[in-house]
């Protein structure tokens, strides 16, 4: 449909519309985001604290991809400093195991003295039950690293995050998670670009809405009478909530993050350490030991204990969609999706405006490609 370059709405500051807006103001448009929190950057917000620590206020977010069109489009707006990720988890005994599991893994837990990936290999097919269908993430599990090792660390994992058993959940949520037969510690091995923005997210964002065609309204939330006057509307709210919850409500996990200070002789070593009990915590972040995240050292650094809980336990703060083996709210989403199909000058986009589970780099990617397909089709 024809239109000129009339002014365009983007709701929320987070990756999704920061790209949106940036691209879009790039190519001429005037742009307003506005954002119900009083921040940009959405999830990604970071800020330096009282012990001069730089902390993800909602949990770490730790860039990787190999996408390259990617990190040349976020290098126009940040610097990088090299990090590759690793995870411990510390087993009720006390001992840490690396994560994904390893060569180092198997050693640990079954007091194996595996050298070669071969010898792993060998023992994780031996262990491996083969169900006829992998149709959930138990499946999967079972499949690759067998029974005992899913026990002791998805299991427990699995129930307190996402409070569903890995009978119930889809594959794809544990198959990200790649079993390494070596020592490879990384966390996100096959990705061949791993970095944190030298200066934060806050930084690399506000860098990226700096244009004199973007305007950044803060505190303030989406109202239905906010659409007049714009040519188009890109909205990463959630579309359940958009339509009032006329189908039901999607699901969506939330994080409550307790954040402490702690002697910087008492602290870990590491940055992340999962946990693999019962209770009601997952994991704990270190963020002094993420490069670039404390550059004067001090007395006292941070630390982030995570407790998963229900969205509407948590102010309504929405952070994963939940996922389960029959699809049953992927196919909930396709009913607001094809009621939104009828919106007119309304999109929607980002993990909740489409209702998926997605890495930064993929945010990025999906913002890149739906904007340029949008402007594509629009004849000014």
């Amino acid at each position: 449909m024809p239109q000129t370059k009339a002014d365009i709405l983007v709701v929320g500051a987070g990756l999704a519309g920061a790209v949106y807006a940036r691209e879009l103001a790039d190519a001429g448009w005037r742009v307003t985001i506005i954002d119900r929190r009083p921040h940009i950057a959405g999830n990604c917000f970071d800020e330096v604290d009282g012990n001069g620590v730089r902390v993800h206020r909602y949990g770490p977010h730790l860039f990787h991809t190999s996408n390259q069109s990617v990190v040349d489009w976020l290098s126009r707006f940040t610097a990088w400093v090299p990090y590759e990720h690793r995870v411990v988890a510390r087993l009720g005994d006390g001992r840490l195991a690396p994560l994904p599991v390893n060569l180092d893994t198997v050693n640990t837990v079954f007091g194996k003295t595996f050298v070669s990936a071969a010898e792993t290999e060998a023992f994780l097919a031996e262990i491996a039950e083969r169900p006829e269908r992998i149709e959930t993430a138990e499946d999967h599990l079972y499949s690759v690293i067998g029974r005992e090792l899913t026990e002791l660390f998805f299991r427990p994992y699995t129930k307190k995050m996402w409070e569903m058993d890995l009978a119930e959940m889809a594959p794809a949520v544990v198959r990200r998670l790649k079993v390494r037969p070596d020592r490879d510690p990384r966390y996100f091995a096959g990705d061949t670009f791993q970095a944190m923005p030298k200066d934060g997210y806050t930084a690399m964002f506000a860098a990226i809405l700096d244009h004199p065609s973007i305007t950044v309204e803060l505190g303030r939330a989406f109202d239905r009478s906010d659409v007049a006057g714009f040519g188009h509307v890109f909205n990463s709210m959630p579309i359940d909530e958009y339509f009032d919850f006329a189908f039901g409500e999607l699901p969506y996990r939330s994080i409550r993050f307790h954040t402490s200070s702690v002697a910087a002789a008492e602290a870990s070593s590491h940055v992340v350490v999962n946990y693999t009990d019962d209770g009601p915590f997952t994991r704990e972040t270190w963020w002094h030991n993420i490069p670039a995240h404390c550059p004067v050292p001090g007395a006292m650094v941070t630390r982030t204990i995570e407790e998963p809980c229900d969205y509407r336990d948590n102010d309504m703060e929405r952070y994963y969609p939940v996922k389960s083996h029959d699809g049953r709210y992927d196919a909930l989403y396709e009913r607001y999706k094809a009621r939104a199909a009828d919106e007119g000058g309304m999109t929607f986009i980002g993990r909740c405006g489409t209702y998926q589970y997605l890495d930064m780099h993929q945010v990025v990617n999906q913002s890149l490609a739906g904007v340029g397909r949008w402007m594509s089709r629009v004849v000014v």
